[in-house]
């Protein structure tokens, strides 16, 4: 069939496609733009130029780990199973340095023809072009997402996003990134076509979250929930995600040869759906490749901005020490006797310690001439270096078990401790960026918005308060901390030294009227604008009980410029 004729059919528009298209990958003449259907189809495309004259054919693939289970947020959840979720993309070349170019998806099945919106697309930015970055972390489907990313819209078109991890909740479980009824998932919120409504004093008010990826390329990186653990028939989604285990571990168990493979596996592939992957995740998203750690983490440039990518992140357990919890201080009492079982504390999924594979390659991105030449200077990852939240405890090291036994040799108690002067994060990371002259360190993970800079001038800023936080450690709310080795246990405020700024326009204030030097709330929301024509990057925070207000500036400061 000729794309003359395919014109000429009834063309149904935006009713079967699960995602609008998003930008990936931009290149000075080319951008990637991924779209995804429930069907194969037959022809996939990107229709692009000022009349829409030019063609682009996609490639077509199939996610391979996608799932829904009975907690699926969808209509008639099944029984743990597959998911048929394809993805399309397609290389638009071309395209003219600063030049935006509108374009619109067209995807085919049987005589079927559909057609996104038009939106527009550009490839890399010149140097000197003013841009706006948006960064935001942890939307895991959660209540003020929508609402977030609605206010940013209104802000205006951005550039790019600077994503800094926990993009949905349990990465294998499909609605939650194209239509989780709760009407917030991951793309309709940064694709303005979320449909998450919000109470307040009997005042019922529906977000759409903005129109953002569309026209602006997306850079992630991964944080403790883009990773699912141990592959299971029997057990939820998740219970899956909730399962990694050390890759040493599942290694030692193959190799212990009380364990059996399937034919059809080769050991890798069975280490790791014993342990955990970041598959999904790696499906979905196109982006920049390091030699020796793929798309887990890398180096790009953007305009006047270089930006490094990392993979630091740990999984995420309760601090509970009661007898039936399975956490980052201790097993569960009723699993002593099934190692199996064990969750081994907080794990680290990739080492970022000096002599690492990432360390030795962020060593030497350090040196190379695309980083020295870069005007701003920018290192995202997950797990914080500095913050008051409590996911900071505890210390980024391995967990170092200590065990108990009876007399007949029965294991009683399994704990963990944490050394403190083993923080791969403060002991060699953060000396390694300081040493580069990194501008800014942006990060998620505890659910607030607290900023802090070193004496060499490096900033640091967490920007991830979009709907379920826990709070600011600071006097009366005290983490929960094991007994043990309780130097190596911040019970408040942040425990690697440095003091959290009061926001420079408009802090929040506590009950005496003093400034706050944070803010963690479940009904204000808070997201993150950097400008490189001005250098400066701006905290915006919007009020939910009051959605006819704008949201307020209440922060900025600039950052070193080389």
């Amino acid at each position: 069939m000729s794309f003359a004729q395919e014109q000429q059919q009834v063309i149904h528009k935006n009713t079967s496609f699960l995602s609008d298209p998003l930008l990936q990958l931009p290149t000075k003449t080319t951008v990637n733009v991924v779209w995804f259907t429930e069907f194969q189809g037959d022809r996939h495309l990107v229709k692009y130029g000022s009349q829409l004259e030019q063609i682009a054919i996609a490639t077509t693939t199939k996610l391979s780990r996608v799932r829904e289970d009975r907690d699926s947020q969808i209509s008639n959840p099944p029984a743990k199973s597959q998911r048929d979720i394809w993805r399309h993309e397609a290389v638009v070349t071309n395209l003219s340095p600063g030049a935006r170019v509108p374009y619109q998806v067209v995807s085919n099945q049987e005589e079927q023809v559909y057609n996104s919106d038009v939106f527009t697309l550009a490839g890399m930015p010149a140097p000197q072009t003013p841009l706006k970055i948006l960064l935001t972390s942890d939307h895991q489907v959660m209540p003020m997402v929508a609402a977030n990313l609605e206010q940013v819209a209104k802000i205006g078109r951005m550039d790019a996003v600077f994503f800094a991890g926990d993009l949905v909740n349990i990465p294998d479980r499909a609605s939650e990134w194209f239509d989780d009824r709760r009407g917030g998932a991951f793309f309709p919120s940064l694709q303005g076509k979320a449909n998450y409504q919000l109470e307040h004093n009997g005042i019922t008010t529906t977000y759409h979250g903005g129109e953002i990826i569309q026209h602006a390329p997306l850079f992630t990186a991964i944080g403790n929930h883009e990773v699912m653990g141990k592959v299971s028939a029997n057990r939820s989604l998740k219970q899956e995600f909730a399962q990694p285990q050390p890759r040493q571990v599942a290694k030692a168990q193959l190799e212990g040869s009380n364990m059996k493979r399937s034919n059809s596996l080769t050991a890798a592939e069975w280490i790791k759906n014993n342990s955990f992957n970041t598959d999904t995740y790696e499906e979905i998203f196109t982006l920049p490749q390091s030699d020796s750690g793929g798309k887990k983490y890398y180096a790009t440039t953007f305009g006047e901005i270089r930006l490094i990518s990392l993979y630091v992140t740990n999984v995420w357990r309760s601090p509970s020490l009661e007898a039936d919890a399975q956490g980052r201080y201790k097993e569960s009492e009723d699993s002593l006797d099934r190692p199996q079982d064990w969750g081994y504390g907080q794990h680290i999924f990739e080492a970022i310690a000096k002599g690492s594979p990432q360390y030795e390659w962020l060593k030497q991105e350090l040196s190379s001439q695309a980083y020295q030449q870069a005007k701003y200077k920018i290192v995202m990852f997950h797990h914080p270096p500095h913050t008051l939240g409590g996911n900071i405890v505890p210390p980024y090291s391995d967990p170092q078990p200590q065990e108990s036994y009876s007399e007949d040799g029965k294991l009683t108690s399994r704990y963990y401790d944490y050394p403190l002067q083993d923080d791969y994060i403060i002991r060699d990371l953060i000396p390694l960026l300081e040493s580069a002259g990194v501008g800014l360190v942006y990060y998620g993970h505890s659910h607030l918005w607290n900023r802090f800079q070193s004496a060499s001038g490096m900033h640091f800023l967490e920007s991830s308060n979009v709907g379920n936080s826990y709070g600011a450690h600071l006097g009366d709310n005290k983490r929960e901390i094991p007994p043990y080795s309780p130097q190596n246990f911040a019970p408040i405020g942040n425990p690697n030294g440095l003091q959290p700024i009061v926001p420079s326009l408009a802090p929040l204030s506590d009950r005496l009227g003093q400034p706050l030097p944070y803010i963690a709330s479940n009904e204000i929301t808070v997201f993150s604008i950097f400008d490189t024509a001005t250098g400066k990057v701006s905290s915006y925070r919007y009020d939910l009980r009051q959605s006819d207000t704008p949201a307020i500036m209440f922060d900025q400061f600039k950052l070193q410029s080389n």
